[in-house]
């Protein structure tokens, strides 16, 4: 194999993809680790493997391939031993007539090429790949398709060892795959002919090749006794959890079994861990809401409201809040359903309805425990909203979700729960409404300029400083997509004095909504065109957060969305 790490090297360096200090680095790892250079550079991060196919690739002269831009067909895998593709760092990517377009780390290596010729019975076209993609396929390929050959061979024929060991694997990947992209769910669904494996990564579900429908039976059968589940129960509904571990990394899973005309659907949501909570610094909120959050939540009694819709991101603002103010000198407790998150030194209850264990009858039993902060995973009904106000009125510091499109619209929710207005006074301490947007991909984030009309349709009125936006290209790092992450906008509901007059009086909710922000109140929108200004997410996503939340902007509010020079 001709060494060309040097050419490489030097060629990275011109095109300032990489310091004499990271070229020095990745000589030291290559010579002390005895490991090869695409290995190095994978396990250095001092340059991206998409950097190096690209310089490998004009150097060798021959053609590069982003494979992320492609559905390789896994079964490819079936043409060359999975030895050979692991030991020369090659996979065939596409068959047309007697040649083969075969992705490879060194192209330049004539000695596999010719390997490659004699297995295939074709001839070779080399091109250049992403090394930690191209290791990535190899590793997905011959787990997915491998098991699904040998059960497909039959899998009545095979002992229970032998037949698990496809399926266990396979499952495996599923759950590397979706642990590597930072999914929050898994879906895998079964239709007439085919296995439909999605992965919803930052609120989008994305499609993937996963393995061939006659493995579905195989994998559901192990999800079930992976979180101990009824194998035999195949026409009800069920619902368990287990936890696998990642990178060393501890990572809980629901996981929800619904049977339909085709099968069993399976569902699992990946959970973040205790460790993952951080600070509310850390939480995207401006500084001004961030400060008034925290006075908040440090209050020795009343209650604070998160609302949003499923998937806004209020159970992590919740722990976060919770992980600020958990101290040993402070007993809290919480009733969820489910428990998401184990965070230490809180104790912990799972709702159960099936035996009589609702929020209602669990929130009575907390306040025996002499607690001094209660979170109740969310009110749903009258009892729960009465009983979760008066623990606030009776000296206790209580956290709870309310679905409602905005924060304003907890108030009316409150009101139609039957709590009275002068309970709502003396307990209320804020509202937090809360969305998830997509953050902008920081490795190919490019300037954007979005048109008039969807800043109209904003109430942007001055477009004088739209230079500030960007939007993603699309790279390997976010999959193609031009995001990668999430990060929240919220708007910050006190209620003060004034406000506390107007629930009084009976006001209504656009009266209210007036006085809030003249006190200062940031609406959603508002903030999600700030982040966008600040180049952190899109135009695209705020216009999507501007559908979900269903504000109508008039010429007068349109001045309160004005972008300041």
């Amino acid at each position: 194999m001709l060494d060309t790490s040097e050419f490489i090297l030097q060629a990275l360096i011109e095109a300032n993809k990489l310091t004499d200090h990271g070229a020095a680095k990745l000589r030291d790892a290559i010579s002390d680790n005895e490991m090869d250079f695409d290995e190095a550079v994978i396990r250095s991060n001092v340059v991206t493997p998409y950097d190096v196919a690209i310089v490998k690739a004009s150097i060798c002269e021959y053609p590069f391939i982003d494979i992320t831009n492609f559905d390789i067909d896994i079964r490819q895998s079936r043409s060359i031993p999975k030895s050979v593709s692991e030991r020369l760092r090659v996979f065939p990517l596409f068959t047309l007539g007697d040649i083969a377009t075969v992705g490879m780390e060194d192209p330049l290596d004539l000695q596999a090429i010719d390997e490659l010729r004699q297995i295939l019975k074709k001839q070779i076209d080399p091109v250049v790949c992403d090394s930690q993609q191209l290791r990535l396929l190899i590793t997905r390929a011959y787990t997915l398709d491998s098991g699904a050959d040998e059960v497909e061979d039959g899998m009545d024929d095979l002992d229970v060892q032998s037949s698990q060991e496809p399926v266990v694997a396979a499952v495996n990947q599923i759950l590397f795959s979706a642990a590597e992209m930072k999914a929050s769910d898994i879906h895998i669904n079964p239709d007439d002919k085919t296995l439909m494996l999605r992965y919803r990564v930052d609120g989008v579900l994305q499609p993937h090749r996963g393995p061939d429908l006659a493995m579905h039976e195989g994998l559901i059968q192990r999800l079930k006794v992976m979180a101990h589940l009824d194998v035999t129960q195949t026409r009800r509904p069920q619902d368990g959890k287990f936890r696998f571990k990642h990178n060393g990394v501890a990572i809980d899973v629901r996981l929800s079994m619904l049977p339909t005309i085709h099968g069993e659907n399976a569902v699992l949501r990946l959970l973040s861990t205790a460790s993952s909570i951080g600070r509310i610094k850390d939480l995207g909120m401006s500084y001004d809401v961030a400060e008034t959050f925290t006075q908040m939540i440090s209050k020795p009694h009343g209650i604070i409201l998160v609302t949003g819709p499923t998937g806004s991101g209020k159970t992590t603002s919740l722990y976060t809040a919770l992980n600020e103010i958990n101290t040993p000198d402070r007993n809290i407790m919480t009733i969820e359903d489910p428990v998401e998150i184990r965070l230490p030194l809180i104790r912990q209850v799972q709702a159960n309805p099936a035996i009589g264990l609702t929020f209602a009858s669990a929130l009575r039993s907390m306040l025996r425990q002499d607690p001094d902060v209660i979170l109740v995973g969310e009110i749903r009904d009258e009892e729960t909203a009465k009983i979760a106000v008066q623990s606030a009125l009776t000296g206790h510091l209580v956290f709870s979700t309310l679905h409602t499109n905005d924060a304003i619209g907890a108030i009316p929710r409150l009101l139609e729960f039957g709590v009275p207005a002068f309970a709502i006074n003396n307990a209320l301490l804020g509202v937090m409404a809360q969305r998830l947007v997509r953050k902008v991909c920081a490795d190919c984030r490019e300037p954007d300029n979005p048109d008039d009309e969807a800043l109209s349709e904003l109430g942007i009125l001055d477009s004088s400083d739209n230079d500030s936006f960007v939007r993603g290209k699309g790279c390997p790092k976010c999959m193609n997509l031009g995001y990668n992450g999430r990060i929240g906008v919220y708007e910050l509901l006190c209620a003060t004095k004034e406000i506390r007059e107007l629930i009084d009086q009976g006001a209504v909710v656009s009266e209210i909504s007036r006085v809030a922000r003249e006190q200062g109140m940031r609406l959603m929108l508002q903030d999600g065109i700030e982040k966008a200004k600040l180049g952190l997410t899109t135009i695209d996503e705020v216009r999507k957060l501007h559908a979900t939340i269903d504000i109508k902007l008039s010429s007068n509010d349109g001045e309160a969305y004005r972008l300041s020079a």
